[in-house]
């Protein structure tokens, strides 16, 4: 897969926004919603990247008997794969995931993912989560693809892109 670049990973959180602009979630609240699909997305992709190095180590060995592998505990049913099979009611799927995994980890992922109400069918439909998720399954966050650095400037572009939005939104039509 390569190295993902600042730029692509950008692009990709822009295309996130634009899906979140069909829906009825605020602008000012978009980035509660892309920054934690993009942390469960990445928690993931380096539990997968744990896992196939393990397999390589321990041949055909089970990797789950090693737990040490992992830096996070992903619970079964919880990983990024099983949500993107979900084939309706993904907001609960996805809301349930990220509570157990911040239960797993409570030393190191305590309320990562904040609070934001996926199971609002209202705000976002099923075919808006679906929509975020494939466009984010097309990247890939692992270490191997993505430094934490790149990931804290996407952070960064993001918050400042949704910063001036609302800045905008506030001013009002004179601009």
């Amino acid at each position: 897969m390569g190295m993902v670049t600042l730029q692509q990973l950008k692009s990709h959180l822009w295309d996130c926004a634009e899906i979140l602009r069909g829906s009825a979630v605020d602008r000012t609240d978009w980035k509660a919603y892309i920054l934690p699909l993009l942390f469960f997305k990445r928690i993931c992709d380096v539990w997968d990247e744990e896992t196939t190095e393990a397999e390589r180590l321990f041949g055909d060995e089970d990797p789950v008997e090693f737990p040490e592998v992992h830096r996070f505990v992903l619970p079964g049913g919880c990983h990024w794969r099983d949500v993107r099979e979900t084939p309706a009611n993904i907001g609960t799927a996805l809301s349930r995931a990220m509570r157990e995994i911040e239960r797993a980890n409570p030393d190191t992922l305590y309320r990562v993912f904040g609070a934001a109400n996926w199971g609002n069918r209202e705000m976002l439909t099923d075919g808006i989560l679906k929509d975020l998720i494939e466009g984010l399954s097309g990247v890939a966050l692992g270490n191997e693809a993505v430094s934490s650095d790149i990931l804290g400037d996407a952070y960064e572009y993001l918050i400042g892109k949704f910063a001036d939005i609302a800045k905008r939104k506030k001013a009002g039509p004179h601009e």
